[in-house]
């Protein structure tokens, strides 16, 4: 279940302390009140006690407070690839800016959504409860290289194996 403002922990309301003044930017960067945060401990303490709220906020919650923070984009970013095997048993995973490793799969699926009008992919992938990363761009090239044509239903994709399931990185059948 995601937190509600109102929700209650150990049976005791939480104290909702409303903005926290922390901004990730698209980057990945994380600021207080306009000030970088430049230790990464304290920025992976932050990220393990985020959450999505069941509006799509993010919020920071523990046991006893809960507050908003502002994320520009997701809140995290692939970094790293690994890949083992080939071909349909591939598995691709990645390690996140907070070095958290996860495998593309039924629990961590990847997405690639376009801009519209440029058509420029941004690749995304499920972390944790509805917090994703986004694909550096170099990340992203490596993932589209090992990437190759599937007929699903009729229509030509480029994508790729991952877990035993195919992920579409995008249409090559361009015709409208």
């Amino acid at each position: 279940m995601t937190p509600s403002l109102d929700q209650e922990c150990d049976g005791d309301p939480l104290d909702e302390c409303g903005d926290l003044g922390i901004r990730i930017d698209r980057q990945g960067r994380w600021f207080y009140h306009g000030s970088p945060i430049n230790r990464k401990e304290m920025v992976c303490l932050f990220a393990s006690v985020m959450r999505r709220g069941e509006d799509g906020s993010y919020l920071l919650v523990t046991p006893a407070e809960m507050g908003r923070i502002e994320v520009e984009d997701v809140p995290f970013l692939a970094v790293e690839m690994f890949v083992s095997g080939a071909g349909r048993d591939m598995a691709i995973s990645f390690r996140t800016n907070m070095d958290e490793m996860i495998t593309v799969g039924p629990a961590h699926p990847l997405r690639v959504e376009e801009a519209q009008g440029s058509g420029e992919p941004s690749p995304y992938v499920l972390v944790r409860n509805g917090l994703e990363a986004r694909l550096t761009r170099s990340v992203y090239y490596e993932l589209v290289a090992q990437g190759w044509e599937e007929d699903l239903g009729g229509e030509k994709v480029y994508g790729l194996w991952s877990s035993g399931i195919f992920f579409p990185l995008g249409r090559l059948d361009l015709s409208d």
